[in-house]
């Protein structure tokens, strides 16, 4: 059991100076040499442990998207108990703007790698839709269970709702990391578009920075 803790250990070890660099300086900047470096082991452990880059890569993008799971899960347990629709899809989607100092790691790192699958789509495009896809369809279910509740028009396609709320936030994101507006300002643009959706009347207080 111990030997397969330290092994783990080493991974996450490696895995999240990936992350790092890829946050501050791009992937195309993240060789296994500066991978090594970077987590202060040897060129031949990283090879070990991952021995491809893509295996590295893909490892590491694992564990980005548990990094951005568990800040969901958090936010959602935040918006109170029992939590309706709309506190969920906002709790989703307001965590995900870029808004302090763990969001903005996790759009930046997010940034790197979509600029990897256009620059080399044969080595993520398998896996780089799959978490959008899933978050797209756990935002429309909450999307039903509020039409049946009677809080959303009941003739919107939740699906296409669904798409086009995670679309706008990326967009969100991308302008706030881009220096467009502020995090407030895209925090208002998000209510906005939320009440159009759910009515103010049903607006909850989970938006937050």
């Amino acid at each position: 059991m111990t030997a397969r803790v330290d092994h783990e250990a080493r991974r996450t070890q490696i895995a999240e100076a990936l992350l790092r660099i890829a946050d501050t300086e791009g992937l195309q900047s993240a060789s296994m040499r500066a991978v090594a470096a970077e987590a202060g082991v040897s060129l031949r452990l990283v090879q070990y442990y991952f021995t491809t880059k893509q295996a590295l890569l893909l490892d590491a993008l694992a564990r980005l998207r548990d990094q951005l799971q568990a800040r969901m899960n958090a936010w959602i347990t935040a918006a109170g108990s029992p939590p309706t629709p709309r506190s969920v899809v906002t709790a989703i989607l307001a965590c995900i703007l870029p808004t302090d100092a763990e969001s903005r790691r996790i759009t930046r790192t997010y940034s790197a790698y979509y600029t990897l699958v256009l620059n080399d789509p044969e080595v993520l495009e398998k896996h780089g839709a799959a978490q959008p896809d899933i978050l797209e369809g756990f935002l429309a279910k909450q999307i039903r269970a509020a039409q049946k509740a009677g809080d959303v028009d009941s003739r919107k396609d939740p699906a296409m709702v669904a798409a086009g709320l995670l679309a706008m936030v990326n967009g969100l994101g991308s302008s706030v990391l881009g220096g467009q507006r502020d995090s407030d300002e895209a925090m208002t643009v998000l209510t906005y578009h939320l009440d159009e959706l759910f009515g103010p009347s049903q607006r909850s207080t989970t938006l937050r920075t």
